[in-house]
């Protein structure tokens, strides 16, 4: 005899939508076999085709723009819900979600005569509570291009009418992995019932014990889990910590409006990216750190942000060395000399130290290699953009022409700049954008490699994101671009934790904004793990005597002193043994069989700083 207690019904999608709906406050409906249609029906659906909440959408476009006339309201409404048979998925989903983020435009001739254009608000992010939240149980839907192709699905959420996030849930007995490769597959296909998701924001698969989410582009593998909410927090692997994380209704239309990108910059078409569980937690740490910020300058107007004092002179520093620039400390190299002295006026060092240690520091932004620091940075770029006030410029600073380029294309290829957005050819090509009113602007920290003896700009709203700041952010380039930019902001992104002891780094930018060290990216499986193999070549000496030949022959030779001291240190150089071409062959030959007989099992890389490069 069958029963249906391991039902999906019964253990999973009854558990997820009570949760919804008494630990998060979503409403429910149960509409398998119980829907009925019709404007007043329980949905307020014609068919079983329509993927969207009509009712639900038009009232919220009603309540959301009650100052538009009712025939601009129904524009945006059929704006939102066309379906173009010969655009795509991807396609569709693009366009509609710059219509829920950015709002519908609109156009509308009033009695006047006057002509105006609006954008109608499909969502209002800053208010949860003007927003209906929604989870509807068994929804069936039938197929648009296909005729007569019907489906069930699990568990739809719609925010105001539009279903942003899809379900698929599995028996709690089964690999969730089922769900996706036996069901979404199928549903994402242009002759399946593609239409549900032309509005869709995260894909979620969950056998109730387990959950991952993704976007309607990912590959399985890259579904990942929720595990905390804060970065305190140990990691849950459970599914309701990615319900409680994820789908509270606060964080999911956080997520929905600042944490989604399309980007074109690699081959293979669009991909639709969402961002993981460290990506959001860190990001909203540093856009925290930009609102303390902005309070600070509120605090300490233009004028009183730097404040000027005079030091003792160090003694390994005399007075020919003396810095003629004030703003030398600017570079907190003489921070230590801030005691009082009665040393005469000459015998003191000019400084200047800010009137708040905050100011001008948002934190060091440590998220470990590939764990998506480019895509962190347009996150959080954009969300200062849309959530603070002020017409920021964001200066893109790295120390490797590579690293520029491959950034500069990210953001193009997520349409937050253009091919004519400004990257600086030299250092006063660059003093000539910060002049101007650019969104963003990529350089090279080595384009501050002339003494600054005016300032570049004394905006305060300019942010400088420096990728991999331990590097080059604590030398001469890096004071220029203090000295350049006195009254900026900077963050810096790091893929390598500081040292202990690194208080330079620290100084500069403050302490870590965000930490997404290696050992939870590898639990996370946004990185593979890292094994040392020792296969260096061995050295050794063809004369035991060696030692002791050397001495009698300097004895013999009667060195003086200075002959003496330089020959130890001539002989205390191994650069020229651990480079020998002999042994070089033998590393070379050593990597690339490694390299090329294990290439399944991850990446290789030689630590060794004299390993060749072939």
């Amino acid at each position: 005899m069958i029963t249906n207690i391991n039902s999906e019904d019964r253990l999973v999608q009854q558990t997820f939508a009570q949760h919804l709906e008494q630990a998060l406050g979503w409403e429910s409906v149960y509409a398998f076999n119980a829907e009925t249609f019709g404007p007043h029906g329980t949905l307020g659906r014609a068919s079983e085709r329509e993927a969207v909440l009509l009712r639900d959408l038009r009232s919220a476009l009603g309540r959301l723009n009650p100052e538009m006339p009712e025939s601009a309201r129904e524009q945006a409404l059929e704006r939102l819900t066309r379906i173009d048979a010969f655009r795509s998925l991807i396609q569709h989903n693009r366009d509609y979600y710059a219509f829920i983020r950015d709002g519908v435009p609109v156009e509308w001739r009033e009695a006047t005569g006057q002509f105006r254009r609006e954008r109608a608000w499909v969502i209002d992010f800053r208010n949860t509570a003007n927003n209906r939240f929604l989870a509807v149980r068994e929804l069936k839907l039938q197929g648009v291009r296909v005729p007569h192709y019907n489906r069930r699905a699990d568990l739809i959420l719609f925010v105001n009418g539009l279903p942003l996030v899809f379900i698929e849930l599995k028996a709690v007995y089964k690999n969730i992995r089922t769900g996706f490769d036996h069901n979404l597959t199928d549903y994402l296909d242009e002759h399946s019932i593609a239409h549900a998701f032309h509005h869709n924001a995260l894909l979620i698969v969950s056998n109730g014990d387990r959950a991952r989410y993704g976007s309607i582009t990912s590959r399985w593998e890259h579904f990942v889990e929720w595990k905390r909410d804060l970065e305190k927090d140990q990691a849950r692997l459970d599914a309701q910590c990615l319900l409680d994380g994820l789908l509270a209704k606060e964080r999911l239309l956080d997520l929905v409006e600042n944490f989604i990108l399309f980007d074109d910059s690699r081959t293979g078409g669009t991909r639709k990216i969402v961002a993981r569980n460290h990506q959001v937690l860190g990001v909203n740490n540093a856009v925290e750190s930009v609102r303390r910020q902005e309070q600070l300058k509120r605090e300490f107007h233009s004028g009183t942000r730097l404040v000027e004092y005079r030091a003792p002179l160090p003694e390994f520093l005399g007075k020919a060395d003396r810095p003629a620039d004030p703003g030398t400390a600017l570079a907190s190299s003489y921070a230590a000399l801030t005691r009082s002295t009665k040393t005469a006026d000459e015998d003191l060092l000019p400084l200047v130290r800010r009137a708040h240690p905050d100011l001008g520091r948002l934190g060091v932004f440590w998220h470990t290699q590939g764990s998506g620091k480019s895509y962190s940075m347009a996150f959080f770029a954009e969300k200062v953009r849309r959530m603070l006030a002020g017409n920021f410029t964001f200066l893109i600073m790295t120390d490797r022409e590579d690293l520029d380029g491959q950034i500069w294309r990210t953001f193009i290829g997520c349409g937050l700049t253009d091919e004519k957005t400004p990257r600086a050819d030299s250092g006063k090509a660059l003093k000539v954008l910060l002049q101007c009113n650019h969104r963003y602007i990529f350089s090279l920290i080595h384009k501050f490699n002339q003494p600054v003896i005016e300032p570049y700009s004394e905006r305060d709203d300019i942010i400088v994101l420096s990728d991999e700041a331990h590097r080059t952010q604590a030398g001469r380039l890096a004071r220029n671009m203090r000295l350049a930019l006195p009254n900026a902001a900077f963050i810096g992104f790091t893929g390598t934790p500081l040292f202990q002891h690194d208080e330079l780094t620290r100084r500069i930018f403050g302490g870590y904004v965000s930490r997404y060290d290696f050992q939870r990216s590898v639990e996370d499986q946004s990185t593979v793990r890292l094994v040392y193999e020792s296969r260096g070549e061995k050295l050794g000496l063809a004369r035991l005597d060696l030692n002791d030949r050397i001495a009698a022959a300097v004895e013999q030779a009667d060195l003086d002193p200075d002959q003496a001291g330089l020959l130890e240190r001539l002989l205390g150089k191994d650069y020229e043994v651990v480079t020998a071409d002999d042994r070089l062959d033998k590393l070379a030959d050593d990597f690339v069989a490694h390299a090329s007989t294990r290439w399944q099992t991850g990446k290789s890389i030689s630590t060794n700083p004299c390993a060749p490069t072939r």
